[in-house]
């Protein structure tokens, strides 16, 4: 075994010996005061610890299977251990307890599904275990009867006693619904305040590649790069939020034939260009007047190809051409990437020239290519269309190029999780590329995944695809402009231009033009098309960012309200009890916990809509809290006469886990609004 899989089994026998001495320690204790009804609070605290340190065992011995499974003994030498606590998930917990009491039920079961979810109504309590009926199932194929029920009560009868669960009840069918211990919540929630919002416990830190936004030099971003770019970025902000290394790519296209068409009227129009740089801001329609040229010229066509030949040449004059037109487009693009707060690295199809050489010599010398009409192509298994390594001029090909990008980020940037977010009508090409590339060795699926993030095109309010009235694309800069006013018309509508100083005004703009637009696009499932309507996301009601920033300002105004600083909430929490004992207390602390579980089931998917519809559920649970449960009391002169600080902690238990999704979506809350 290699020293990743040395190095989970020690961490695993260090927390296997620690859950034996905890487990010991607290039957000593038990002994001790088993005349009590309720036990010490000294136990309770060891019963919590044991049971957090079964939880990481389990993440462990999970990690220590994976690894081993991927190849024998052999595992992946790029995943390493994350370390740390982090916020532990109520679901997980509650999947490791009834994973081992079912296989202590039925021993003879091998991977009975254990199914955990959340109840969806309160009389039937907090979570319930749904196994029974698909074990009945996997039961009755192995020639043995029994009813959901008796297999519910056998599983029930294996819980150990834990500071997780308070109680356990069959229903219906052969539910057990689950009712949690406040006192867990207490604590879980405490940890929120005290040290932050952490991400879940995991079991490996991967390096995750992230191919996204990829505009085209010399051609202006538009609407059609607005989901890649923003769906991009907020992976890439959960990805790095849970622990794992994180590389962002922009694979720009930077290279190509229509480099020698701009070339060629650089040199026309601008002969000095060697010398003086050449006012070309307006790379569109330079752009555009070169592509009329080339379209109608044939003279003009040919010094075009010979100007690509001498580009891939690298002749001296010819590289600063391309690099001069590639400047004036990066600054473009970066102008909106520092609008929309996104971080890119920059890998254009240039950067992978040389390695595409490499390539075709590696599949030549393989035999993986074949002749068909003058062109290389290759095919895989399962494939209906081949890729085009070299077209039937010697050149190369989109393909050639995506097959040196997988080569180099596992051979090269040690990536062991790709991630092409990119418009759902290239996944036959993505499913192309990863066949071929696996079968030429440049990667092993059971050593790195690969996941294609496609997602559905942006619509008018007509329903047909997002253009201009003239019937031209949108384009991106115009886009966030209209946002900003826009916004700057709501804020002025609600006269918050009255209460506001310009500063604060202006960030207030921003953070709502710029978040509706980010929210609108998030909050729709990727993989369906959905209508851009700045009205519809400009709405201060329903799951809009306009309406979760304004809760977000509000929830955070309470305390400042009470003259409570965010020092003295941290030092109350160390001290003062959440309050969780009114039924809508209890409901917003549960909903607030789930926050680790739904970022662990993004992870499996990767679609982002479920921490949108997860914030708006903590907003929308919060108001019902605020309206019945009094944090601040005031007497009719509006003077402060009572704080309640269980319920304040409360609060900024809520605004310290919306702060975090804000985080990931890209959402800029501003202090007030």
């Amino acid at each position: 075994m290699d020293d990743v899989v040395q190095k989970y089994q020690k961490r695993a026998q260090e927390a296997e010996l620690k859950v034996q001495l905890l487990e010991k320690e607290v039957e000593g204790l038990v002994a001790l005061l088993n005349d009590e009804d309720e036990p010490s609070p000294e136990v309770s605290a060891l019963q919590l610890e044991n049971t957090k340190l079964k939880h990481r065992l389990s993440i462990l011995m999970r990690a220590i299977k994976r690894e081993e499974s991927a190849s024998g003994s052999q595992s992946n030498p790029k995943s390493v251990p994350i370390k740390g606590e982090g916020m532990l998930s109520i679901q997980g917990i509650l999947n490791d307890v009834f994973a081992e009491a079912i296989r202590n039920a039925y021993p003879d079961l091998p991977e009975a599904p254990v199914i955990i979810m959340p109840s969806s109504n309160a009389k039937f309590g907090d979570y319930q275990c749904n196994s029974a009926m698909s074990m009945a199932q996997a039961l009755k194929a192995q020639g043995v009867k029994a009813p959901p029920r008796e297999i519910a009560k056998k599983i029930q009868d294996n819980v150990p006693s834990n500071p997780l669960i308070g109680k356990l009840e069959i229903a219906g069918a052969g539910f057990i619904n689950i009712t949690l211990k406040k006192e867990f919540g207490h604590e879980l929630l405490k940890n929120i305040l005290i040290r932050g919002v952490q991400p879940p416990p995991s079991e490996v830190k991967h390096r995750v590649v992230v191919d996204f936004s990829s505009p085209n030099i010399a051609k202006e971003m538009h609407v059609g790069h607005l989901r890649s770019t923003i769906i991009g970025e907020s992976v890439c902000r959960l990805l790095e939020f849970l622990g794992h290394d994180v590389v962002r790519v922009n694979h720009v296209g930077d290279w190509g034939t229509q480099f020698g068409m701009l070339i060629a009227h650089l040199e026309d129009k601008f002969p000095n260009f060697r010398t003086v740089s050449p006012p070309i801001a307006d790379l569109q329609a330079f752009y555009k007047e070169a592509k009329v040229r080339f379209d109608s010229d044939e003279d003009f066509k040919k010094r075009a190809y010979a100007c690509v030949v001498k580009l891939q040449a690298k002749q001296p004059d010819y590289i600063k051409a391309w690099q001069l037109i590639c400047d004036v487009s990066r600054k473009a693009f970066q102008a909106i990437y520092d609008r929309l707060d996104i971080t890119l690295k920059e890998y254009g199809e240039s950067f992978y020239h040389e390695r595409m050489l490499d390539v075709v010599e590696h599949l030549k010398k393989g035999g993986y290519m074949e002749e068909d009409e003058g062109r290389q192509i290759m095919w895989a298994d399962g494939c209906k269309i081949p890729l085009t390594i070299i077209k039937s001029d010697g050149g190369f090909t989109y393909d050639t190029s995506d097959m040196a990008c997988v080569r180099y980020r596992v051979h090269e940037e040690n990536g062991d999780w790709l991630i092409y977010v990119v418009d759902a009508g290239q996944s036959t090409h993505f499913d192309t590329i990863w066949a071929c590339a696996e079968k030429c060795g440049f990667i092993d699926k059971r050593k790195v995944r690969l996941d294609f993030l496609g997602f559905g095109v942006v619509l008018g309010e007509d329903k047909k695809k997002f253009k201009t009235r003239s019937g031209d694309t949108v384009r991106l800069i115009d886009l966030l402009d209209e946002g900003l006013r826009r916004a700057g018309e709501k804020l002025v509508e609600k006269e918050r231009d009255k209460v506001l100083s310009p500063e604060e005004l202006k960030a207030a703009q921003e953070s709502v033009a710029y978040g509706c637009i980010k929210y609108a696009d998030l909050s729709h499932n990727r993989n369906h098309e959905y209508v851009f309507s700045f009205d519809k996301m400009l709405e201060d009601k329903g799951n809009t960012a306009v309406y979760l920033l304004y809760a977000y300002t509000r929830i955070c105004s309470i305390s400042r309200n009470a003259n409570v600083s965010p020092e003295q909430l941290r030092e109350a929490a160390k001290s003062t009890e959440i309050s969780l004992d009114h039924e809508k207390e209890w409901n917003l602390a549960k909903v607030l916990l789930r926050f680790p579980e739904v970022l662990v089931k993004i992870t499996k998917d990767l679609l982002l809509h479920q921490l949108c519809e997860f914030v708006y559920e903590v907003s929308t649970t919060f108001s019902e809290f605020y309206d019945s449960c009094y944090c601040v009391e005031k007497n009719s002169a509006g003077e402060i006469v009572k704080v309640n600080m269980g319920r304040l902690l409360l609060c900024e238990a809520t605004a310290s886990i919306m702060a975090a999704c804000f985080h990931i979506l890209g959402l800029k809350p501003v202090e007030k609004m």
